[in-house]
């Protein structure tokens, strides 16, 4: 099984970073498909206190769970603030779509022990699940 699958198969609980209000955006397709597929997702954003009426909530470490996965859809400078948040956390994996990632930040992550999935579509991998 691949590494993709694997992570969508063993964890339902994701916080996608980055989530817009703008409905076009690909940060809320990403988390209008987690929710679809039947996972907890908890949008993360501080310009929004609700997303689609759910609670939205400035970083990963005010979510009222620890995700098992972070999603980012933020630029890389951004990114590399949540890796750091998220090896506090102690987070075990984070997504990094196209575009929100860098191999710095990629070998950041890798540095805390966070296993990283980067440069693949979620959409694309969520959809493709039966």
């Amino acid at each position: 099984m691949s590494i993709v699958s694997d992570v969508l198969r063993n964890n339902h609980v994701f916080a996608v970073v980055g989530v817009s209000q703008d409905k076009e955006k690909y940060s809320c397709e990403v988390f209008a498909t987690l929710l679809a597929k039947g996972y907890q997702a908890y949008a993360v954003n501080p310009k929004y206190d609700t997303i689609d009426g759910r609670p939205c909530y400035p970083d990963i470490e005010a979510l009222p769970e620890k995700p098992e996965v972070v999603v980012t859809v933020v630029p890389p400078a951004v990114t590399e603030q949540v890796v750091a948040s998220s090896g506090r956390l102690g987070i075990k994996t984070m997504w990094m779509p196209p575009g929100s990632w860098s191999d710095q930040v990629v070998d950041q992550a890798e540095a805390q022990g966070i296993e990283v999935i980067h440069d693949i579509c979620m959409v694309s991998a969520l959809r493709s699940m039966n």
